[in-house]
């Protein structure tokens, strides 16, 4: 029986990863005004944050129209007795409902099994990633499953901002919303816990705050995946990688950029890195 796997665009995955494993990702929509664009395909990231930093219109998101996901299922299930679906944090995103809810529409009847993550950006991607290479090796689609559900509590992510103003605007502050007020504009440091956003620390400059970063990926004992992601500031994210190398093969950590629909909620200079490991 043929495996495949469907992951939404929030996962931040490089379009060659996701080619090379046969991963399927589905596009969230981002907004200005009445304007519609598919994450990643009607509006590229460099678009997309000159619009962001330039424009007067404040970007939302959307999750796709049921039949996005229908339409998607059918088609995978043209080559593939059985799916996984792995979606971002239900907390963060109506996208694992209505990814649960085309399943039960689909013309063709494979197996699907629709996973609430958790997660979001590099940190559901990491775990996507060696849930596809696994497949790629061979593994059942009950070893996906049970793969999955396994790395989910292994994967963590850290993001240093210049401002929370975005999360505020874009109502998806979760517990971070003890940082603001005069912190608006220091350099918080978020993670995920429990799938909504979640304070770590504050830092008074940039500079400490990406040394956070890289003391939180230096902490891990065993290191499976890493990833590293920027939105406008790939010379730092670059120098970064750079000096995580002495911890982690550089040809192995994931250079990705933060997607537009993301971008929308953490603003244009968001640097995080994710890893895939134990600590």
């Amino acid at each position: 029986m043929t495996v495949k796997i469907i992951v939404d665009s929030l996962a931040d995955i490089p379009a060659r990863v996701a080619q090379e494993l046969g991963i399927t990702v589905i596009p969230i929509n981002v907004l200005f005004g009445t304007q519609v664009f598919r994450d990643g395909i009607d509006l590229t990231t460099d678009q997309f944050y000159e619009k962001l930093t330039q424009g007067k219109i404040f970007p939302t998101t959307a999750v796709p129209p049921l039949g996005t996901f229908i339409e998607t299922y059918d088609k995978v299930a043209e080559e593939a007795s059985e799916i996984l679906v792995i979606t971002l944090s239900s907390k963060l995103s109506a996208t694992y409902e209505a990814a649960l809810q085309a399943t039960k529409q689909t013309k063709r009847k494979s197996r699907i099994e629709v996973i609430d993550s958790r997660l979001v950006s590099m940190a559901e991607g990491l775990v996507v990633i060696a849930t596809a290479k696994a497949v790629k090796a061979g593994a059942s689609f009950d070893e996906a499953v049970n793969l999955t559900r396994k790395n989910m509590g292994r994967a963590d992510v850290r993001m240093a901002f210049d401002t929370l103003e975005y999360l505020k605007r874009g109502g998806r502050i979760g517990r971070a919303r003890a940082f603001l007020g005069s912190v608006l504009r220091v350099n918080p440091v978020l993670t995920l816990k429990d799938g909504e956003v979640f304070p770590v620390c504050r830092e008074r400059s940039r500079a400490k705050a990406t040394e956070h970063l890289y003391n939180f990926a230096m902490c891990f004992s065993n290191i499976e995946e890493m990833a590293v992601e920027d939105a406008t500031t790939g010379d730092e994210a670059d120098k970064l990688v750079e000096r995580l190398s002495a911890k982690f093969p550089k040809e192995r950590i994931y250079r990705s950029k933060v997607s537009p629909v993301l971008g929308a909620h953490v603003g244009p200079h968001v640097l995080s890195v994710s890893v895939l490991g134990d600590k």
